[in-house]
């Protein structure tokens, strides 16, 4: 997977996101830029960022993906790869149901995925130098070009779902002292019913990670 760096972009997702609808990108590829103005987060939030934290996307065929992988579930699942990576390294960081980046409870990053056309979109956030207000930062030193390939590298692997999953099941149960918002409504994690397509049943409604 070819891996293009920026000295800046407003945000590597989007950059991504319009050059496949314009037929710009025809391959899986990766881009990171050191500075990113305008990131989004969370429900179409801005993401606040500085120079020093990682601001990655790639874009992968939807071919490409290990076989048993639910697309609904890809935030799960990506998110996994990078926390599993970062505690290899001996970070403390944990996933928050579905896809933030968390160090006990306080949030340090976060993925997002979309599907347009033919791939699967996927952006990271990791606070590595700066974090807003009531956020935190990466408990460990990580250089951003060595982290980046080190994930393409994971990736590649086509972990199944199934073993994702069955780690992640162990993980899910620090989410239920939080909250999540959906459909603006604040819902606890407490009573959720996790099912193993990575959704869970909340509010008498099943709710997806995709997004």
């Amino acid at each position: 997977m070819e891996i293009i760096y920026f000295d800046e972009l407003d945000s590597t997702q989007l950059y991504l996101c319009n050059k496949i609808r314009n037929n710009e990108i025809i391959d899986n590829c990766a881009v990171c830029a050191f500075t990113q103005s305008a990131g989004i987060g969370s429900r179409e939030n801005s993401w606040q960022s500085k120079k020093g934290n990682l601001h990655f996307s790639f874009c992968i065929k939807i071919q490409d993906l290990t076989q048993d992988l639910p697309l609904a579930s890809a935030s799960i699942y990506f998110a996994f790869l990078m926390k599993e990576l970062l505690n290899d390294l001996d970070s403390k960081v944990w996933l928050k149901w579905p896809n933030d980046f968390y160090l006990d409870d306080k949030k340090i990053g976060g993925l997002m995925s979309s599907k347009i056309n033919e791939f699967l979109v996927v952006g990271i956030g990791i606070n590595l130098a700066y974090a807003p207000f009531d956020a935190e930062i990466l408990d460990i030193k990580v250089d951003i070009k060595e982290i980046i390939n080190n994930y393409i590298d994971y990736i590649q692997k086509k972990q199944s779902w199934k073993d994702i999953f069955s780690k992640y099941m162990l993980e899910f149960e620090k989410s239920r002292k939080f909250f999540i918002h959906n459909e603006g409504k604040i819902l606890s994690l407490e009573e959720a019913l996790l099912y193993k397509d990575g959704s869970i049943l909340l509010d008498n409604k099943r709710i997806y990670s995709l997004r």
